[in-house]
């Protein structure tokens, strides 16, 4: 059989070939062979542990609960309005949802091995298709990777970094700050993950149950913090870009938390799209969509744990549907909750 049969007729045949092979003839005793590579495999081969909780549904969460749901969900509701911003999540999440159902049709298809997304992929469409979607999911990582390596580097300078016109406003505000020593930081974090891998993913593995503890921490945080912290003014940051020709309004260098108030949940409802303040460029929607898009990757994080699956022929389509809910559950919540209590 070749990598281009079907993965149900592939393993219909393999699984009657290996029984025609392990069958001995009437009345004999089945031959062992101590250095034989089938004993060999099954002693190498380690025990599947992960259930669809903790194999499938946490590496799920954790991937599509990127930099967005922490630092963009403001943006994109302030920009284009909370009516559109409900249309972009279900624009997305109707492209994410025909992907996981391909997903569920192809590993319901068959058994599976170690290999993930690719597997299924090399095994249902031949090594080519496998291959090419293969190299599209590396370069995807590494572009993911470098999103996420900037979004924590921008959370950690506004928190603990020092205002580039020298002004300090808390006491732990001590980081230099600036586009050098930002690309400084990313380089050492980008080093960091680097040491990981090289270590090995098993710390990763390992560590994922303590790092989705923390994020539903924070994510409870977040909306205690809604109901819980009093209306005031924030400060915004300052303006990268200065008025062409010194000329026309400026930015805003404040904004409102209001608490909920109807009057800025109607302030909020329709689109009014600016100049981002750290650009200087025209947001669209097309432009919004793209960075909100980026909170809704990482649907194949279970999909990949199949060789370490109890039984990933239930657990891949079941994990990743419940993943996919529970995102877009918060993600349209967090919006509701903006657009109710901070105004543009």
């Amino acid at each position: 059989m070749t990598e281009r049969t079907p993965l149900l007729h592939y393993r219909l045949s393999t699984s009657v070939n290996e029984s025609e092979q392990r069958s001995p003839p009437v009345g004999q005793a089945p031959e062992q062979h101590p250095g034989s590579p089938r004993q060999r495999s099954t002693h190498q081969r380690q025990p599947k542990k992960l259930s669809t909780f903790f194999g499938v549904v946490i590496p799920t969460l954790l991937s599509m609960f990127s930099v967005v749901v922490f630092l963009r969900i403001g943006f994109v509701v302030g920009q284009s309005g909370l009516y559109q911003a409900i249309a972009m999540f279900l624009v997305a999440y109707f492209i994410i949802c025909m992907t996981v159902l391909s997903v569920c049709a192809i590993s319901t298809n068959g058994a599976l091995d170690a290999g993930g997304a690719y597997y299924m992929i090399s095994r249902a469409l031949g090594p080519e298709f496998g291959g090419s979607i293969g190299i599209m999911f590396f370069f995807a990582n590494v572009c993911g990777s470098a999103l996420y390596v900037l979004g924590l580097v921008e959370a950690i300078v506004a928190t603990f970094g020092v205002a580039e016109d020298g002004t300090v406003a808390s006491p732990h505000q001590i980081l230099p700050s600036g586009y050098w020593w930002s690309l400084l930081y990313a380089t050492a974090i980008a080093l960091l993950c680097l040491l990981v891998c090289l270590v090995g993913a098993h710390i990763y593995a390992k560590a994922t149950f303590i790092i989705f503890l923390v994020v539903m921490f924070v994510l409870c945080t977040i909306f205690i913090s809604f109901f819980a912290v009093r209306p005031r003014t924030i400060i915004l940051p300052s303006s990268s870009t200065p008025n062409p020709n010194g000329t026309g309004p400026g930015f805003p260098t404040s904004a409102n938390f209001t608490g909920f108030k109807l009057d800025t949940l109607l302030g909020n409802l329709w689109a009014d799209y600016t100049v981002d303040y750290t650009t200087g460029t025209m947001m669209t929607f097309a432009t919004v969509f793209a960075v909100m898009f980026n909170g809704c990757t990482g649907i194949m994080a279970g999909s990949n744990m199949s060789g370490d699956l109890k039984n990933p022929s239930y657990s891949i389509p079941r994990g990743t549907i419940t993943a996919v809910i529970f995102t877009f559950i918060i993600y349209n919540l967090l919006s509701v909750l903006v657009a109710c209590s901070c105004d543009r």
